[in-house]
């Protein structure tokens, strides 16, 4: 783990940067208080601190409080090196944010088993933070194809609308549908219809932007949401779309699968009327008019617009 030393004392600070790099640990070090706080903020800061309590630029109670006060940071487990040895100098240390301190001269064993409480900590911390972003994980997205769920989606879409109001830009969705999937199901089972569903987010995937989002909106059903894009770019994003899933057949289980879809298409222009359900539901007719044209196709509806479906059956 990397440590970062701040001392304006070469000797100390020479004697400390030996031991830790005795003890294995990676060392960076300073000799002013400035330049300390310009390591503990940066992109990648040092996970532990040691700091001098009296140095030039910066005392280290208030790097403290500038590091606690940098709500972006990991969070750093910073060591006060002091040779005051009043009570209330030492309370004040730790209320500036200090997690402990190290009265000078320096007790070697006492350094090594606060650095490595601190190793502790963080690690726990570290874990902590990961558990978090695995629960946040499992809660907006779909365990299957791994995009978003239908409720995160449609969050971000509220999201993405409410945006588009205020700057008066364009948003535009695309409703995707995997034509025939049932047979898919029914005639080959439920895990090569998982594998369909596996391979066909990731080829739309490799269509859409980076910012654009992604979502399992029903059993064989996706929404994207196309920030900034109007009516022509949607269309081409849903035949690029189109033309991944449909072209090559899928390889699933020794068998080759061909599979295509049907996709919906509407834009919000800016100075639409309608709200998120209108979204969505311009968006599911004009995947059902795709679906009652012939399959594997795009068709754009303008917003609130009503689809004219052909006279065709979709079994």
């Amino acid at each position: 783990m990397e440590v970062l030393i701040a001392d304006d004392d070469p000797i100390s600070l020479h004697a400390l940067k030996s031991k830790l790099l005795k003890w294995q640990y990676k060392v960076v070090s300073c000799r002013d208080g400035l330049e300390a706080a310009r390591l503990l903020q940066s992109d990648k800061p040092p996970r532990l601190a040691i700091l001098d309590w009296m140095m030039p630029g910066l005392d280290g109670p208030e790097i403290c409080r500038q590091v606690r006060a940098h709500r972006g940071l990991p969070y750093i487990y910073i060591l006060l090196l002091t040779s005051r040895s009043e009570k209330t100098d030492l309370v004040a240390g730790l209320e500036a944010g200090a997690d402990d301190y190290l009265t000078k001269p320096v007790h070697v064993d006492e350094l090594d088993v606060r650095l490595r409480a601190g190793c502790r900590i963080i690690t726990l911390q570290e874990e902590l933070l990961a558990t978090q972003e695995a629960l946040r994980i499992q809660a907006t997205h779909d365990p299957l194809t791994g995009v978003l769920n239908r409720a995160a989606i449609l969050e971000h879409l509220e999201r993405e609308l409410a945006r588009a109001q205020r700057e008066g830009s364009q948003l535009s969705v695309i409703l995707v549908d995997l034509d025939n999937f049932k047979y898919v199901n029914d005639s080959h089972g439920h895990l090569v219809g998982d594998a369909v569903l596996v391979e066909a987010c990731r080829r739309i995937r490799s269509c859409i932007r980076p910012y654009d989002l992604l979502g399992r909106y029903g059993g064989e059903e996706f929404l994207i949401v196309l920030p900034g894009s109007d009516s022509a770019a949607a269309l081409s994003q849903a035949n690029r779309i189109r033309e991944a899933i449909g072209t090559h057949v899928y390889r699933i289980a020794d068998q080759e699968l061909p599979v295509t879809c049907s996709q919906g298409v509407t834009t919000w222009t800016g100075t639409s009327q309608g709200d998120l359900e209108s979204l969505l539901k311009t968006a599911d007719g004009g995947m059902y008019l795709a679906k009652y044209s012939g399959r594997n196709r795009v068709e754009y509806i303008e917003l609130d617009q009503k689809p004219i479906l052909p006279h065709a059956s979709l079994n």
